[in-house]
């Protein structure tokens, strides 16, 4: 199967029917007293794959993650790294090492002395520890800062000192849990994108926990987004933005409009949906939607287009009111009223240099889409 959308790379292993999962959750649940912090997951990853784990806070995701760096036992079920079951198995003799929020640096040591650290805990010989360091500053371009201390670091710098400490004992799996939460915008989208080479440059399988579903979306080959401590869809970043596979997902994932609605219409190649108000919409994308069955059908912003007259060629179009206009830069966000009530948010990209807009405030709009451009959810 192609995936939707652009790719980084040439890597597909979850779509060969023959390549072997990396590591497993087996039926995975996890108890804290009565509160069920992992709920009979099972899950799949690949080796060199970067694989994010992404849902609000008290979903799971960080309980996945130390159950697989061995900080937590599973109360039942299994979890297999390489083919080997990991249960009873301490943390330090895992072949898995974890970098977290706070970067836990210690304070009085050096860049090169907390990079060197787990290095001497191992008892690997001096001259090796220089040579490992040095490969891990050269990494991470932090050279020219090895006898600094963490406090005369910048908030990036030390996160780049964390991460070299945390790949400089090889390890098989890399473990980051909100490893970017602590840097400002700017700087957190410049360090996403080092992450993914510095990832495909150690050809390491990483498994990042985070709540920012941009940082996910970006630095991801597949995103599994989680809730109340269940897996509710796994996929690239593409196919869970244009192909969501519930509600949940449409809705966590980026900004989208839900039009409820029923199957008015089935045939080989369209699907036509009357809303509560009696509005007709003609989408191609039904799924597995079947006649008279109440669905829900979801558009992205940008999939929508706004307009002061009624395109001639529009398949779909409703017609309103503007109630709202956000002037973002690149982009324009209008809130659309219908008639029937519904507000719908359309962005148009800025790509003309103009300082003007014929729409504003309480102008009759229509709103128009291709048949093509949302999907049929059934739950």
């Amino acid at each position: 199967m192609k995936s939707l959308g652009s790719i980084r790379r040439d890597f597909a292993p979850w779509n060969d029917p023959n390549a072997k999962p990396y590591i497993q959750f087996d039926n995975v649940t996890k108890k804290f007293g009565d509160f069920t912090a992992v709920n009979n997951l099972s899950l799949t990853i690949f080796e060199r794959e970067f694989f994010a784990l992404l849902g609000a806070s008290g979903c799971g995701k960080s309980t996945l993650l130390r159950m697989l760096a061995g900080f937590e036992e599973p109360t039942s079920g299994r979890i297999l790294l390489d083919g080997q079951d990991l249960r009873g198995i301490p943390p330090y003799r895992r072949p898995v090492n974890m970098m977290f929020q706070s970067y836990a640096l210690f304070p009085h040591m050096t860049v090169e002395n907390n990079i060197a650290f787990g290095l001497k805990q191992e008892g690997m010989p001096k001259p090796d520890i220089e040579k490992r360091v040095a490969e891990m500053l050269k990494l991470v371009k932090l050279e020219q800062f090895a006898k600094r201390k963490p406090h005369q670091l910048s908030g990036g710098q030390r996160q780049r000192v964390a991460l070299a400490r945390s790949v400089a004992k090889r390890p098989k799996v890399l473990l980051l849990d909100e490893p970017l939460g602590a840097l400002d915008k700017k700087l957190r989208e410049e360090t996403q994108f080092e992450l993914m080479d510095l990832q495909q440059e150690l050809g390491l399988t990483f498994v990042v926990v985070t709540h920012d579903q941009e940082e996910a979306m970006t630095m991801a080959d597949r995103i599994a987004i989680m809730d109340k401590g269940e897996v509710m869809q796994v996929a690239t970043p593409a196919e869970i933005y244009e192909a969501p596979a519930s509600r949940f997902v449409a809705h966590f994932v980026g900004n989208v409009n839900m039009f409820e609605g029923k199957v008015a219409e089935r045939s080989a190649n369209t699907t036509r949906i009357t809303g509560p108000s009696g509005a007709q919409i003609v989408v191609e994308n039904g799924g597995a939607a079947t006649a008279n069955a109440d669905i829900v059908f979801a558009i992205r912003p940008e999939k929508i287009r706004v307009s002061s007259k009624k395109p001639a060629d529009a398949v779909n179009a409703l017609e309103g009111e503007v109630y709202d206009i956000a002037y973002l830069g690149d982009m324009t966000v209008y809130h659309v009223r219908l008639d029937d009530g519904q507000i719908v948010r359309a962005s148009a990209l800025n790509a003309a240099r103009v300082t003007e807009d014929p729409l504003t405030w309480n102008d009759r709009a229509w709103v128009s889409f291709r048949p093509d451009a949302g999907v049929v959810l059934a739950r």
